[in-house]
C-alpha cells in the first residue's frame, strides 16, 4: 500500500478515535448542541487521556492539540452555521408528502464543502502528530485502533 494511503487511513482512524472520546466524554452532558465551554472541557480531558496512556513527551502534547483544535474546526463547520439545526434540516426534507431532494442535495453539497475545506487541515494535524510519534507509540495507536478504539475509552 502507498504510504500516503496508510497515513491517511491511520490518520483518519485516529481522527475517528479522538472524535469518538470526545463524544464519549460528553454523554453526561444534557442534550443539543454543546457549549463552546462544554467542547473546550471534553477537549482538553480528551487531550489529557490520550497524553496519558501515549505518555505524550511535551513536544508531543502540542501537536495532539493542534489535532484536536481541527477536528473541533471541522466538527463547527460540518454543524453549520451557529443556531442552525440539522436535526430540524433533516425533518424539512421529510416534512411534506413527499422527499425534498432539491433541499436535500443542497444539505449534502454544503456538508461535502465543509468536509472539502477542513479536511486537508485536518489529514495535515494528524500527520504532523503521528509522525511525531515514536514506533512504540504508533504501534499502540494501531493497537488500539484494531480495538475500534475501545482500548481509549476508560475501562480499556
Amino acid at each position: 500500500m502507498k504510504t500516503w494511503i496508510k497515513r491517511t487511513l491511520i490518520a483518519a482512524g485516529v481522527s475517528a478515535v479522538l472524535l469518538g472520546t470526545l463524544a464519549a466524554c460528553g454523554g453526561h452532558h444534557s442534550r443539543g448542541p454543546w457549549s463552546d465551554a462544554q467542547v473546550s472541557e471534553m477537549r482538553g480531558k480528551a487531550i489529557e487521556r490520550i497524553s496519558g496512556k501515549l505518555e505524550l513527551t511535551a513536544a508531543q502534547k502540542p501537536k495532539l492539540e493542534a489535532l484536536a483544535d481541527a477536528l473541533i474546526a471541522q466538527r463547527a463547520a460540518l454543524r453549520g452555521a451557529p443556531g442552525s439545526e440539522p436535526r430540524a434540516e433533516l425533518q424539512a426534507l421529510i416534512a411534506g408528502s413527499t422527499f425534498d431532494r432539491a433541499k436535500a442535495q443542497a444539505l449534502l453539497q454544503g456538508k461535502t464543502a465543509a468536509v472539502q475545506g477542513q479536511g486537508p487541515k485536518v489529514v495535515d494535524a494528524m500527520a504532523d502528530f503521528y509522525d511525531s510519534l515514536t514506533p512504540a507509540q504508533q504501534a499502540q495507536v494501531r493497537e488500539m485502533m484494531d480495538k475500534r478504539g475501545r482500548g481509549w475509552s476508560r475501562g480499556g
